[in-house]
């Protein structure tokens, strides 16, 4: 069965090249506006579905079609990815010296099947000076990250620890999909001895 990741982040490209799965790219563009009366989790959980239906509608066929969709939630409420300075500055500010959950929505389609699953994970970040948000932003790692850091770049220095999915921050929980695929009967490759 072929695989679709229906999603144009390079980082959840690489983490599916981490555990050396054969995949193909194929970006569903969708509009990503929470609805008003939705919850943190019914949000994740609808744009990471929405992800894997349009990748379904154009890739018809025996494929898995993987969405994924990744927030950052301080006191219940998703910090949006920042498109400027100031957004990505306060985001950082309000996230300083405080713990954030990150919720990472998966959904796997198959001809056959419609799997989902969560991953949540608690962060705690250090204390952050208006000096080190803007000299952040001025790396430009920030933009069109959810929360405005990247844990696996150089936002890893704000971070004093995580209960949780490592890889679910970065954008795509590989236990979790482990466990969908291994549903669908896809086998990981790094996990099968040679």
């Amino acid at each position: 069965m072929n695989i679709i990741l229906a999603s144009a982040s390079p980082r959840r490209a690489q983490l599916l090249k981490q555990v050396k799965l054969d995949f193909t790219v194929a970006v569903s563009d969708i509009d990503e506006a929470q609805l008003e009366s939705e919850t943190a989790i019914d949000y994740v959980q609808r744009m990471a579905r929405q992800k894997a239906l349009v990748g379904q509608a154009n890739n018809p066929g025996d494929c898995a079609i993987i969405g994924a969709d990744t927030i950052v939630c301080l006191d219940q409420k998703v910090l949006p990815k920042p498109s400027n300075k100031a957004e990505a500055c306060a985001s950082l500010m309000m996230l300083s010296g405080r713990t954030h959950s990150v919720y990472t929505a998966l959904s796997v389609l198959s001809p056959r099947h419609k799997l989902q699953a969560i991953s949540a994970t608690s962060v705690d970040f250090r204390d952050i000076s208006p000096a080190e948000a803007e000299a952040y932003w001025n790396s430009g790692e920030p933009l069109d990250k959810a929360g405005g850091y990247a844990i696996q770049g150089c936002g890893a220095g704000f971070v004093s620890s995580i209960k949780g999915s490592y890889s679910g921050v970065v954008g795509l929980p590989l236990y979790e999909l482990m466990q969908l695929l291994a549903e669908l009967e896809i086998p990981a490759p790094a996990l099968i001895e040679q």
